[in-house]
């Protein structure tokens, strides 16, 4: 491999699976894979696959160097974060009334609700990121997917009310 990987470079070994470049000195990278921990490559090893290469550069701070590794393993994972339900929804109840008066209402819980809302929006940017970094998919497949995706968002704005923060709201097109 002739290009120096920088840290944060994203790349899958045949062997280790999915990791990220989280440092890089004068013969090796030391890559956290995401089953097999912290491992270290050497710089001419070249049987892996690139999915995302940073620029090398050379003062990377810790600070620069965690960012990047939580921003790949939040795209490799499943795992949901947490996110805050806004303080006027906590310990509430949404109810489900039919309108024929034979059939029960349903009550949940609106954490309930909520967790499983965020949990859909958690799978779809995997989902996204999964289409966004697929080799097999071509460029005009992942712009067709990606406006679907956007619409699905935009479809979910309604349950922004839900969330403490702005930043954690849905958001569709605009236009």
């Amino acid at each position: 491999m002739s290009d120096v990987l920088g840290v944060g470079s994203r790349v899958k070994h045949p062997a280790f699976g999915d990791g990220v470049v989280i440092e890089v000195d004068v013969a090796a990278y030391k890559v956290c894979f995401m089953t097999y921990g912290i491992k270290h490559v050497g710089k001419d090893y070249d049987s892996w696959d690139v999915i995302e290469a940073i620029e090398f550069t050379e003062a990377v701070s810790f600070t620069e160097a965690e960012e990047a590794l939580v921003k790949i393993l939040q795209s490799f994972s499943d795992i949901s974060q947490v996110i805050e339900l806004g303080d006027k929804w906590e310990g509430g109840t949404m109810i489900l009334k039919p309108n024929d008066e034979g059939l029960k209402s349903k009550e949940i819980p609106i954490e309930t609700f909520f967790h499983k809302i965020v949990m859909v929006r958690d799978r779809i940017r995997v989902m996204e990121q999964r289409i966004n970094s697929s080799k097999k998919l071509s460029d005009e497949d992942k712009i067709n997917l990606q406006q679907y995706i956007t619409r699905i968002y935009g479809s979910l704005t309604t349950f922004n009310v839900l969330f403490k923060y702005k930043e954690d709201h849905f958001v569709g097109e605009k236009s």
